[in-house]
């Protein structure tokens, strides 16, 4: 009973450290970029932590940026008139830094595009697609509404592009935001009015669990000493 009272308190108070170290961040509040009117561009918004520079891109010259409300705060980024290929870019560094992985908060309206990809270069040029995704449609029930005074969890991805070795300790790195859909999930064309919005895209080095390799070496040495004294 000794033993077992022992092993029940040395796994009661082993913990893992899981505090994910950011490396850049845009959450458009204190960099928030001016509205920009009839333009396909919109470029060199600075990073609000660390270093880096984001910037949108689309086909057509009549689109709009601008900042309404973000996920649980006062600005995000958004675009009207998407068409695919285009996309939200997010440009750093990671020299240092290895174990790579990315979050962001992102929302379409109701007849803003549904499905992109998210991929990744060290050259600005070439890009790979790490993942495809569909984003919730702000507001359309059942889905709740962005503000600035409540975080929705719903609308948050996190991607863990630690098996990307390329990644690490370069001095360029580009995320991507590209936008693969012709149709909303209620099959109406993306109209030129739909909108779609991120917010928080942070760049952070995936945490490593540590404790459970003690917790399993202590575990070993406490049964091997028990069993010797049996």
């Amino acid at each position: 009973m000794k033993i077992l009272s022992f092993l029940s308190a040395l796994v009661a108070t082993a913990t893992l450290t899981a505090s994910a170290q950011t490396i850049s961040q845009w959450t458009f509040e204190i960099n928030t970029p001016a509205d920009a009117t009839d333009t396909n561009l919109v470029a060199g918004i600075n990073a609000d932590v660390g270093a880096g520079v984001a910037m949108g891109l689309h086909s057509s010259s009549a689109s709009d940026w601008t900042t309404p409300a973000g996920n649980g705060s006062a600005n995000s980024l958004s675009v009207n008139t998407w068409t695919p290929g285009d996309y939200f870019q997010f440009r750093l560094g990671t020299v240092g830094y290895s174990g790579i992985g990315v979050s962001f908060d992102q929302t379409s309206s109701s007849t803003g595009p549904r499905d992109f990809d998210l991929q990744y270069s060290t050259d600005g040029s070439s890009f790979t697609t790490f993942a495809s995704y569909a984003v919730l449609q702000n507001g359309l029930a059942p889905n709740p509404g962005w503000s600035s005074g409540t975080y929705q969890s719903a609308y948050t991805f996190n991607f863990n592009l630690s098996s990307v070795s390329a990644l690490n300790n370069a001095a360029n790195v580009y995320f991507r935001l590209v936008n693969t859909s012709t149709f909303t999930p209620g099959g109406a064309t993306v109209a030129v009015g739909g909108t779609d919005r991120v917010d928080n895209f942070t760049v952070y080095v995936v945490p490593e669990p540590t404790g459970l390799a003690a917790v399993g070496g202590l575990l070993l040495l406490a049964g091997r000493r028990f069993a010797q004294r049996r």
